[in-house]
């Protein structure tokens, strides 16, 4: 039958293969070419990503502190590590070294200028002062930041350095006695315990300085429960010994 077949195509003056591609039949074979090569483009490599910057400390170099608590009221206003705030919207602090008490809070009240607690938080302070047998011209005043911040992160700025900033700053203005309004302030900047009372509150210790030290509410709380000055009051004559 296969015989038939081509004996009718040599009839037909068929007897040659013939394709429309001419074909190189003298030529060597290709190499076999593996397809992974051919789909896969060969990836540079990988740019090494530098490493970030590290974070600006606040304040700067300890070793570069203002030595002076003169010098620390300027630089407050102008060392620009210390809060983005221009020095004309930060407060300076008020009084002078060796006071008989420092308040320290945590920042200037909304809408404060050239005097720190202008307001109604300042208003509270002074009423708090006269029940103290104090006045504002008798303290130390001042904020743990330069500028009004609604809610700071204290933790993360006393990681960035507010801690040892705050601490020279106490160092610098030597008071008596240490009151600090503000437990979130207290808690991170000073490792105090929140629920530990007036009567058993360590002393506050940073250089050679030791100074009685003493940590309550902050004012806007105070004024959002009036009830929190009742037991303010109570601590007071705790921590310092008065009867009245």
């Amino acid at each position: 039958m296969l015989a038939a077949a081509l004996d009718w195509w040599r009839e037909a003056g068929v007897d040659c293969a013939f394709l429309d591609e001419p074909q190189g039949w003298l030529a060597e074979p290709a190499a076999a070419v593996d397809d992974r090569l051919v789909r896969a483009p060969i990836q540079p490599p990988a740019a090494e990503k530098p490493a970030p910057a590290p974070a600006q400390r606040l304040g700067g170099d300890p070793a570069r502190y203002p030595q002076s608590l003169e010098e620390f009221a300027r630089w407050w206003l102008t060392e620009p590590s210390l809060d983005p705030a221009p020095p004309n919207q930060r407060v300076p602090p008020m009084g002078q070294a060796g006071a008989e008490l420092m308040v320290l809070v945590g920042t200037p009240e909304p809408g404060d200028e050239a005097v720190l607690l202008s307001g109604k938080a300042g208003q509270l302070l002074d009423a708090m002062l006269a029940a103290f047998a104090l006045s504002r011209d008798r303290i130390y005043l001042a904020s743990a930041l330069p500028a009004p911040s609604p809610m700071p992160d204290w933790t993360a700025l006393a990681e960035a350095g507010l801690t040892e900033v705050v601490r020279h700053h106490i160092r610098l203005a030597a008071p008596k006695r240490l009151l600090v309004l503000g437990r979130s302030v207290a808690s991170t900047l000073f490792s105090h315990d929140p629920a530990k009372n007036a009567q058993t509150l360590p002393a506050f210790n940073h250089e050679g300085t030791s100074l009685p030290f003493m940590a309550s509410f902050d004012l806007e709380a105070m004024l959002a429960k009036p009830v929190l000055k009742a037991g303010v009051w109570k601590s007071w004559l705790e921590w310092t010994g008065s009867d009245t």
